[in-house]
C-alpha cells in the first residue's frame, strides 16, 4: 500500500475498538533487516511522528520489548516506572534518572582495606577508554578514619589509603565518556531555539500556557483527512 499526501495525511487508520489497530505493520521474519513499519525522514524532516494532546494519561508512542536508539535521544525527562516491589498488584514505583550537562557514567562499590589501611580499586580493562576526568569519593563504613586516594586512576585501578585495618570503605567514581561517538556528540549545554520556535514552548503547559504555545502544535501540527464517510462506503459492499 502506498499513500501520498500534499495537503493531508497521505495514509490514515482509525480504529474504534480496543486492542486493534488503525494502521498494523507486521515482520513475521526474524530477518533483522525486515520491518514491520518503517519511517524515514531527509535532512531535517521527521521519519516516525507521534503525537497525543494530553500530557497527563495516554501516550504518543508505546513499545513493549527492546527499543533501541542509534544516535542522540533528546528528552525533556525520564525514569523508570515499575510495579512496585512491595505491593506489585496494586501500585507503581517510579524514579528519575540522574542527569547531568556531561556525558558523565557513574561507578561505586565497597572495598576492604587491608592491614596497612590501604587497598586497590580495580575498574573493567576499558575503563580508560571508554572515560576521563575522574571524580572521586570515599566513605568509611564503622569507624572513623582519614581516607584519601593514595595513587589516581593508572591502568584502571586507584589506590585508597589512610583506613583503619580492615575497615570496609565505600567507594564511587564518575568519569566523562570519550568514546570515538562521544567525542564527535557532545550535547551543546545552552541552547539558542531556532528563529522559527522563539515564542512557543516543548512543554507549555509548565508555564501556564495553552498547548497552542507548544512548539508541536505551531511547528509539526499534523492535517488528518476529513472523517470517513461511512454512508458511501456501504454503497461500495
Amino acid at each position: 500500500m502506498f499513500g501520498r499526501g500534499s495537503a493531508a495525511s497521505g495514509v490514515q487508520g482509525q480504529t474504534d475498538c480496543q486492542f486493534c489497530a488503525g494502521v498494523a505493520g507486521f515482520s513475521p521474519t526474524s530477518n533483522i533487516t525486515s520491518y514491520g513499519v518503517y519511517g524515514k525522514g531527509t535532512d531535517s524532516a521527521i521519519g516516525v511522528f507521534g503525537d497525543n494532546n494530553s500530557t497527563v494519561i495516554g501516550y504518543s508512542g508505546l513499545f513493549n520489548g527492546r527499543v533501541q536508539v542509534v544516535g542522540y535521544l533528546q528528552k525533556s525527562g525520564g525514569g523508570f516506572h515499575i510495579d512496585h516491589p512491595l505491593d506489585p498488584e496494586n501500585r507503581f514505583l517510579n524514579h528519575s534518572f540522574v542527569e547531568s550537562p556531561d556525558m558523565k557514567n557513574f561507578y561505586d562499590g565497597i572495598v576492604q582495606v587491608d592491614g596497612n589501611g590501604e587497598a586497590w580499586v580495580e575498574l573493567p580493562e576499558w575503563f580508560g577508554a571508554l572515560n576521563r576526568d575522574f571524580r572521586y569519593q570515599l566513605t568509611s563504613l564503622g569507624v572513623p578514619s582519614s581516607l584519601y586516594v593514595a595513587e589516581e586512576l593508572t591502568n584502571s585501578k586507584f589506590k585508597i589509603g589512610g583506613g583503619k585495618p580492615k575497615q570496609r570503605v565505600s567507594w564511587a567514581i564518575t568519569g566523562i565518556r570519550h568514546d570515538a561517538w562521544a567525542e564527535k556528540n557532545r550535547p551543546i549545554v545552552d541552547e539558542p531555539k531556532p528563529t522559527d520556535e522563539r515564542g512557543t514552548y516543548l512543554t507549555p503547559e509548565a508555564f501556564g500556557q495553552p498547548l497552542s504555545n507548544g512548539v508541536i502544535a505551531k511547528k509539526y501540527a499534523v492535517k488528518a483527512p476529513a472523517p470517513r464517510d461511512e454512508s458511501s462506503r456501504e454503497k461500495l459492499k
